[in-house]
């Protein structure tokens, strides 16, 4: 029930929380509290958005439309599953402290700060469990708004818990601060409304079973450009406030995973044939979609950018990307690099950038800058072929100042590796040449996306012949920075190639796993809203 006029607040009071990463099910690694970054209290989580602190006047605006309550926010890179006892224990100080929250002031509307593909042990849905555990704390009054990457899910349970839902644009997602502003605006307007007597929005969606990589959707290229351009001309229809695109998140094997169209509005006709319209031409798409990038096995890739002329040439470890949830320690790519003759002799410079692998930068660090060991690095983790990689190296420089912790530039030695058998060694070959390989290994797992990443550590972006990253499609830096680029297939625990990762608890048929899905009519639109 609303409150009358006489005791109405002046603004609406929002509740902000939230538990955000991006999880495969296909990775062994274990993502755990000290993965996160957490905020607590409401300082520190506005804080974290940037139209909040940039001083525009927009920002400011945004900031006084409502009296805003943070509880806590963990956000973490891409990773494995969330260990379940870290994520309960969140979840009870989240859902306690909303509890506490509504009850001192009764709360107008709550924004749901998520990725949307968290994956935790144990959990089918984990935002869907999260959701509906804030829902009994807060009860259905309040107006529940979200704001997700468009690599999230949206199952029917987070569809029924959440009034206005929203999720990026673009891939990359150089939108996301842009749709979270857009989140928290129609949210704030919502609970106002509502608070107020009117009704709440109406909303639509439509599932559509196509899974696939954010390599087969990015919105550089057909058919996700155009798709995506078709929204403004949706949202600004009589009736419709926003429309959404996920495509879903393609490394987790559960029956939530597709594509999602969502619209929200306050013309519950014009919400429906929106969301229908739009699913409708994801489907007239499905089989249009390529990689953004040429691809082939990484051995055919360096085949290619080593006899190329553009330099640097970008290659692209997509299987074992951290951004994606992958484990950030596969050697398949760090080992052929190290064989290569051209490599090896020192006549083409390569850059393999990065491993997590916390004992062999700490060995680098105890050795120092021009100090020479003996180290087998990575495949730690993701043990699988061909393991730890022993290689005799220099290191070159050694930085503890970003989010990677240790880090450290080593220069691969040309010595036999079987003189790299004892791990963290000193390496007594003073006159051994330097190769053409360098190799970053770092404390925690990070994805090496920026200029300032690689300065850290004296290195540059377009400083080396031949680049291979732990990615999938480049982010705009590294775009902007390579003369050519390929799309390596390699194995990893977020493999482009779905169907060797085996998929057994999805919903049938899905593209690809299947040739043909049918197409959506009324019947596939689920409703909600309105009241």
């Amino acid at each position: 029930m609303s409150a009358s006029p006489q005791s109405s607040p002046a603004r609406p009071r929002l509740a902000l929380a939230g538990i955000a990463i991006e999880s495969s099910t296909f990775t062994p690694y274990r993502s755990g509290a000290a993965d996160f970054e957490v905020r607590r209290g409401t300082e520190e989580i506005l804080e974290r958005f940037p139209f909040f602190t940039d001083g525009s006047a927009q920002g400011r605006a945004l900031r006084d439309s409502a009296e805003f309550v943070g509880v806590l926010h963990a956000r973490a890179l891409p990773g494995g599953q969330v260990e379940r006892e870290v994520y309960e224990g969140w979840k009870a100080e989240i859902v306690d402290g909303l509890a506490a929250a509504h009850a001192e002031v009764p709360l107008d509307g709550f924004f749901f700060d998520i990725h949307g593909a968290m994956s935790v042990v144990g959990l089918d849905d984990a935002e869907g469990d999260l959701i509906t555990a804030i829902r009994a704390a807060i009860g259905p009054d309040v107006v529940v708004g979200t704001a997700m990457d468009l690599h999230g899910n949206v199952s029917h349970t987070l569809f029924e818990a959440c009034d206005l839902l929203t999720c990026y644009r673009h891939a990359p997602h150089i939108d996301a601060w842009e749709t979270r502003e857009r989140g928290l605006r129609d949210l704030v307007a919502a609970a106002a409304r509502v608070r107020d007597g009117g009704a709440r929005p109406h909303k639509a969606l439509v599932h559509v079973p196509i899974l696939l990589p954010g390599e087969k959707t990015s919105t550089r290229i057909e058919p996700a450009r155009s798709l995506y351009a078709r929204i403004p001309e949706l949202t600004a229809r009589d009736g419709v406030t926003d429309v959404s695109c996920w495509i879903g998140f393609a490394w987790a094997d559960q029956p939530r995973c597709q594509a999602a169209i969502v619209a929200v509005g306050d013309g519950a006709e014009a919400v429906e044939e929106a969301a229908l319209e739009l699913s409708t031409a994801l489907w007239e798409a499905r089989h249009e979609f390529e990689f953004v990038a040429p691809t082939g096995a990484f051995d055919e890739c360096l085949e290619q950018a080593i006899a190329s002329d553009a330099r640097p040439f970008w290659i692209s470890d997509s299987g074992d990307n951290p951004g994606a949830g992958g484990a950030d320690d596969t050697t398949y790519c760090l080992a052929r690099l190290a064989a290569r003759s051209e490599i090896r002799a020192d006549e083409v410079s390569a850059l393999m950038v990065s491993l997590v692998d916390p004992a062999t930068a700490d060995a680098a660090w105890e050795a120092g800058v021009g100090g020479r060991l003996a180290v087998q690095v990575g495949g730690r983790i993701d043990a699988r072929e061909p393991g730890p990689v022993p290689l005799a190296v220099e290191v070159a420089a050694l930085d503890e100042s970003g989010p990677t912790g240790r880090a450290a530039a080593l220069r691969v030695l040309d010595v036999e590796t079987a003189s790299a058998d004892a791990a963290g060694a000193p390496v007594a070959l003073e006159g051994a040449a330097r190769t053409g390989l360098t190799v970053v290994v770092t404390g925690r797992r990070s994805q090496w996306a920026t200029h300032g990443m690689f300065a850290r550590l004296g290195l540059s972006m377009t400083g080396f012949d031949v680049v291979t990253v732990k990615m999938g499609y480049l982010e705009p830096d590294q775009y902007e920075s390579a003369a050519d680029w390929l799309l390596a297939l390699t194995p990893g625990g977020v493999d482009q190639d779905l169907l060797r990762l085996g998929h057994s608890r999805i919903d049938r048929p899905m593209i690809p796993f299947d040739a043909e899905i049918p197409a959506p009519t009324t019947a596939d639109v689920r409703r909600g809203g309105g009241a």
